[in-house]
């Protein structure tokens, strides 16, 4: 497998396994139903952020797109999207872009990455997360309209790209009663 920068000639073979996991509803609020024309501009980044695919020969397995989460002030922290082909699903593709991203953003100097809007039953890109060193930091409840389980949690899933420790809840409200 291979992992490289996306071309407009991959876009076609992406647009497939896009419109297949944002039609199934368990883990993109992207709208539905939109053309190959229309979906490009939800996944094919232009810089400073970019889209990358993972391959096997001329296969397209899965892409990633990463960049700044935030313009400006917020510029210093990166944001990533996965998607897996689920017909090449449990090929370690997944871990294989989470990892190229992690390491794209540390050599890029982003200083953290933060995923905005992870569906708590996604148990699958969960676990993945926790694995590469994410937290969640906090869950929006009902923030997500699931096919099956109804109004589901978004996880904000962070990675300090420096190693430190995030500040306890217990720590963070330190402050005492007034005397």
């Amino acid at each position: 497998m291979l992992i490289r920068s996306a071309r407009d000639d991959d876009w076609p073979a992406i647009y497939p396994f896009f419109s297949e996991i944002v039609a199934a509803g368990q883990s993109y609020a992207f709208p539905e139903n939109l053309t190959l024309e229309q979906a490009r501009g939800w996944w094919m980044e232009s810089p400073p952020a970019s889209t990358v695919v993972a391959v096997d020969g001329s296969t397209v397995l899965g892409s990633a797109k990463m960049g700044p989460n935030r313009p400006g002030r917020g510029a210093h922290v990166a944001t990533a999207s996965f998607m897996v082909d689920p017909r090449h699903g449990g090929r370690g593709v997944g871990r294989a872009l989470g990892e190229y991203v992690v390491d794209w953003a540390r050599a890029t100097g982003y200083r953290s990455i933060q995923f905005n809007a992870v569906v708590e039953t996604n148990q699958v890109a969960v676990r993945l997360w926790r694995s590469l060193g994410f937290e969640v930091l906090a869950t929006v409840p009902e923030a997500f309209d699931h096919p099956q389980h109804g109004l589901v949690g978004l996880h904000v899933m962070f990675l300090d790209l420096h190693g430190r420790a995030l500040p306890s809840a217990a720590s963070s409200s330190s402050l005492s009663p007034p005397a």
